[in-house]
């Protein structure tokens, strides 16, 4: 009961937030299936709590400090993330390096052999295959439904957050991550 209502306290309070853009010029930005990434007024703290990498290490999202960071919660059973999985591989070929990654997290029951399945089958290569197992991290993050995808600043804080699944190598998202980019932090 303690977690749907933190969930539900969390998930008002970033909708709340939704409402009131923090710059005109990302929301200008927002075209076709990017009008549902949402930025917030006020950043938000992120989980702490670690996840699980390829090599069975563990890893937390302050780990990307520094950088921006597309995380993606997604899952194997999930269509929607099969679909969009290449198209956030394509931002990571295009935007990746020391200021920006994509950070990919499968939530919930995903085997290694699954996740290596998926990625095979949709031929991507360049996307970690991180696991939150547990949806402890997912949980921390009031992800309700799959696909989210969150937008992290070098600080470490949620700065944006879209469900369900867009064209993340569409004109429109390229130029939120340029024009954050070319802000630096």
């Amino acid at each position: 009961m303690k977690f749907i209502t933190s969930a539900l306290v969390y998930t008002a309070l970033l909708f709340s937030a939704n409402s009131a853009f923090a710059d005109a010029e990302l929301e200008a930005l927002r075209e076709g299936t990017m009008k549902k990434l949402m930025f917030h007024s006020t950043p938000a703290d992120v989980s702490t709590t670690a996840f699980v990498t390829e090599d069975g290490g563990e890893k937390t999202l302050a780990d990307y400090q520094g950088k921006y960071v597309v995380l993606n919660f997604w899952a194997t059973w999930c269509a929607p993330c099969r679909k969009e999985m290449p198209m956030l591989s394509e931002l990571q070929t295009e935007f990746g390096g020391e200021n920006f990654a994509v950070v990919t997290l499968a939530t919930g029951r995903n085997s290694p052999t699954g996740i290596d399945k998926f990625f095979a089958e949709i031929e991507v290569e360049n996307l970690p295959k991180y696991r939150d197992p547990k949806q402890a991290v997912a949980r921390d993050m009031a992800v309700l439904g799959l696909p989210i995808t969150v937008i992290l600043n070098p600080e470490g804080q949620e700065i944006a957050r879209m469900r369900g699944d867009a064209h993340w190598n569409s004109d429109s998202a390229k130029a939120i991550i340029a024009t954050l980019l070319n802000r630096g932090s």
